[in-house]
Formats: structure tokens, sequence, C-alpha cells
């Protein structure tokens, strides 16, 4: 079975586990306490006009708060003596400012907006370019922190909680579609959907990602901007859309009671600390089936155990190549998601976890103490 593994290249979840991806219509103030027979056709009239003819004014208080995004990165361009003509322009996204104190201004947008700059330019809503600095990022999560100097004349936007969505509520996404050029772009649907779970491939590994779905138009660019509800409240930065030839309408946000903790943690340590197991891992419904039967591999699920980093928590706890993790605490693991998804989400570095493994087609249980991964 060792020449097996050699064969199989160990997946890496996120550099952690292992050693080494998209308004109520009405509130009550709005009721009707006429007792005149009113039609369905002439509620809902009045309904959309209640919420129509204060969206201009929502969306210019708002739009104050998004910011272009422009991720510049480092590059050879023969042997020119300016370091600055060695820098490029790597691409563009959005940003949405979320706090403003008197000495910072603080914006969140997504980590895959800003991974890899050497350097990072804000665009603000009156056209002012600044530099801003990297506060911290989760690439699991798709969030990041930028900060800037509260010089500038913004405003933080209002924040809402994405925790009382409904799907039909209406929502808009503001952004840079396709780069600065379409910058304070606004784009009107509704919720499609929420509490939706769909796995992402990010820097840091595979992943299953919290979203809102939206038939709002969320494009290239778009990533990192707001959405809000009627009420100009952000309960979402729009994130990633569907891209297939059979489907539209699909854009995905990161819901703003998800990523508020997210947040708080980059601004307080510069990353979010997870608990690290130490382990290279493949999913036995990866492994091609004649591969599991020349190992003579009796387990249908499970994560196999391809390489153990010397000094971890699993090489601590004694787990060795070949091992077949089935569970985490009597839960079942069949996918790598499900593991790191399970740990960081229950489990802290220095807490203990239970994995049932089978190891020679027996199964055994084996306390692990879990680290931090070393930053």
């Amino acid at each position: 079975m060792k020449n097996t593994i050699k064969m199989l290249s160990a997946s890496i979840i996120g550099g952690v586990i292992s050693v080494g991806i998209l308004m109520p219509w009405m509130d009550g103030e709005n009721q009707t306490s006429t007792n005149e027979q009113v039609s369905g056709d002439e509620i809902q009239e009045n309904i959309q006009e209640i919420n129509e003819d204060g969206l201009p004014d929502v969306v210019e208080e708002a739009s104050k708060s998004v910011v272009g995004v422009t991720n510049i990165q480092e590059g050879k361009q023969g042997f020119s003596q300016n370091s600055g003509e060695n820098s490029k322009k790597a691409g563009t996204g959005s940003g949405v400012i979320f706090n403003k104190t008197d000495e910072r201004t603080q914006i969140i947008t997504n980590h895959h907006v800003i991974e890899g700059a050497s350097e990072i330019e804000v665009t603000l809503h009156n056209g002012d370019k600044v530099k801003a600095e990297l506060v911290g990022s989760d690439a699991l999560t798709d969030t990041a922190v930028l900060s800037i100097s509260s010089e500038h004349d913004v405003k933080a936007i209002e924040m809402g909680d994405s925790d009382e969505l409904r799907p039909g509520e209406k929502v808009l996404a503001i952004g840079n579609p396709l780069g600065l050029d379409l910058a304070g772009t606004v784009t009107e649907g509704i919720v499609s959907a929420v509490d939706r779970t769909i796995p992402v491939n990010t820097s840091a590994g595979q992943w299953d990602l919290d979203v809102i779905q939206t038939d709002a138009a969320i494009s290239p660019g778009n990533s990192g901007g707001a959405l809000i509800n009627t009420e100009g409240e952000l309960i979402g930065i729009n994130s990633l859309k569907m891209a297939a030839n059979n489907a539209e309408g699909l854009g995905f946000a990161i819901p703003s009671n998800d990523f508020a903790q997210i947040v708080e943690e980059i601004i307080e340590n510069g990353h979010v600390e997870r608990p690290y197991l130490g382990v290279g891992l493949q999913s036995l419904n990866d492994i091609p089936q004649f591969y599991l039967e020349r190992s003579n591999v009796e387990v249908e699920d499970g994560l196999l155990i391809a390489n153990v980093e010397e000094g971890s928590a699993a090489d601590q706890a004694g787990l060795e190549v070949e091992d077949i993790i089935t569970e985490i605490d009597g839960e079942p693991v069949e996918k790598l998601s499900s593991l790191s998804k399970y740990m960081y989400n229950n489990l802290e570095p220095g807490d203990s976890a239970t994995l049932t493994i089978v190891r020679d087609n027996q199964e055994l249980q084996v306390e692990v103490t879990l680290q931090a991964k070393d930053k």
C-alpha cells in the first residue's frame, strides 16, 4: 500500500489541518388601519411604492461606503532602475467601509481580491485614490480587512442582521463590475435562498462556505462589494457567482453575521487562528477503486493519511501514514471539508479530539491534542 500512497498526491487543507472555492417589504409603521376593502393587487402596488420611492436615497448613502480595491503586485520588467516600474496592477475588486474612528478607517473585502498583493490602492467614492494597509485576511472564509487614514471624508455603512433575511426579500448589490470604469454600479435582485453552503477551492484548501444566494447581478469586480437591504444596511459581502452555460442569476454573498466574528479576530490578531492537526489527507471517494482493492482497503468512507508532519499533533498522537480517519468526536468524516469545518467550528488550539481511525482494517480510537498553526 505504501507504493499506492506514493502515487497519490495528498490534498492540503488550508495550511491548517495538513502540511499543507459564490427587507421586509413593509414594517409596522407602514401598516394600514383603514376599514375600507382593498384588493390584493392594490396592496402589492402600495408596498412596491413605499419601498421604491426611497431606494435612490438609500443607494446614494450606502454607495459612499463602497470603495474600489486595486491589487498591485511586483513584476519583473527588464532592467528598469525605477522600482515602481516593476509593479503591475493584477486586478480590481470592491470593498466596504464598515468602521471609522479618529485614527483609522477600516474596510472589508474578499481575500481573493487582495491575495498576492505587494501594494493595495483604494479608490474612494469621490474618486480619490489612497494607499491601504492590509490588516489581515482569511482565505477559507474569503475575508480581508484593510485600513486607511481617517482624514478622508468617508462614512461607515450601517450593519444589518443577515439572520433576519428571508427568501424573496429585495436586496441591492453595489460594486465595480469589470473594473473601476464602472465604479458604483448598482444591481437589484432578491434573496434567492439563505443558509446555502457551497464547496469552494481556496489557496488554503477546500472549504464549505456558508452564503446568501441572490439573483442580483454579481460580475467580476463586484467581489468584496456590498449587498444591502432596502434600509441601506450591509447584510452581505458579494463574493462569487456560479459560472455555467445553463445557469443564470446565481450570485453568492458572505452573510454579515458570519464575517463579523472573522473580522473581529483579524483586527485583533492579523489572522484567524485555527486548530492544526498536521497531516496530508486524501478522501477515499477520490481514490480510484482499483487502488483501494489492490491495497485491501475495506472502508468505504473516510480520509486516508498520506503524510504526517514531524512534531505535529498527529505525529505526537501516533497517527501513521495509511491510517484512515473515519470520525472525529463521533462525527463521520467523508470529505476534507467536513473534518476541517468540524475542527474550526467546534475546537480551538489546545483542545483534545478523539479520532476514529482504521489501521490494517482494525478500528482504533486515538486522542489528539490540537496545536495552533505557526504563522
